[in-house]
């Protein structure tokens, strides 16, 4: 079994309020297998209000399976997933439909509806989960985020028309537009090249600013968490490996993080 490092809580920032320390995700002794693939052992974390978590690992460490887990994507097979209080491993249809409103998830390859314009796509959440809103409040809305990711201009244009960047943004603006208190990312640069995966970065620690999100971020991008987390999680052979302040890890001598980070 790996060595599992964990962060000393006496040891986090001092100017960080106590208050903003409240975990919005907590999660014990996941594990999760497909067949007789074991692909999370004993993942233990938890995600505290407010706070970029970038979860790093190999491609298959099990971390896009972690986060399917954490909205009910895929059912756990052992361990606890509690979010804002609520265990998600023991809710029904309705409760968990009513707790992924809260939850923002940005798909790998962005989910847009091929058949909708940029601006329909924007809608359709605003239709489905804010039935309170009027036209007027629903167009507000649908400028609002695309001002907030920097493409007012493509509002009539369809996802065919736009380059993965931009399907990148419009992908984030849907996610962003319900105003969700948890954002989950799933490898948000991959396929990106490096300027536009700098500024998606970017965009992401700007949500985070102007929507007050907590958030999970999963990538093998160093650059990307680098630009994005406040806390780091490494995942090796479906556990914790390693968990701290990202100087921690560019700075340790432990072989196989020197490994991921060179």
């Amino acid at each position: 079994m790996n060595t599992i490092y964990t962060i000393d809580e006496a040891n986090t920032d001092a100017s960080v309020d106590p208050k903003s320390r409240v975990p919005v995700i907590e999660i014990s002794n996941l594990k999760k297998s497909f067949g007789k693939q074991a692909v999370l052992t004993d993942i233990s974390l938890k995600l505290f209000n407010s706070e970029n978590l970038v979860v790093l690992g190999k491609s298959g460490s099990g971390k896009s399976v972690l986060i399917k887990c954490i909205v009910g994507l895929l059912r756990a097979d052992g361990g606890t997933i509690n979010v804002f209080g609520e265990n998600v491993t023991s809710l029904n249809r309705e409760g968990m439909s009513r707790l992924r409103t809260k939850i923002g998830f940005l798909f790998q390859s962005g989910a847009l509806y091929d058949s909708m314009s940029v601006k329909e796509n924007l809608e359709f959440p605003l239709r489905r989960i804010r039935k309170d809103l009027t036209e007027k409040q629903i167009n507000d809305k649908v400028n609002e985020v695309l001002e907030q990711v920097g493409l007012p201009e493509v509002l009539d244009k369809m996802p065919s028309q736009l380059s993965g960047g931009m399907r990148k943004r419009i992908s984030l603006a849907r996610t962003i537009i319900v105003d969700p208190q948890i954002m989950l990312y799933d490898e948000p640069t991959t396929g990106l090249d490096p300027v536009t995966s700098a500024e998606i970065s970017a965009l992401i620690k700007n949500v985070q600013k102007t929507y007050k999100t907590s958030s999970i971020i999963i990538t093998h991008d160093i650059k990307c968490a680098l630009s994005t987390a406040d806390r780091v999680i490494m995942l090796m052979d479906g556990e914790v490996y390693k968990e701290g302040k990202l100087k921690e890890f560019e700075t340790s001598s432990d072989q196989a993080i020197k490994d991921f980070f060179n």
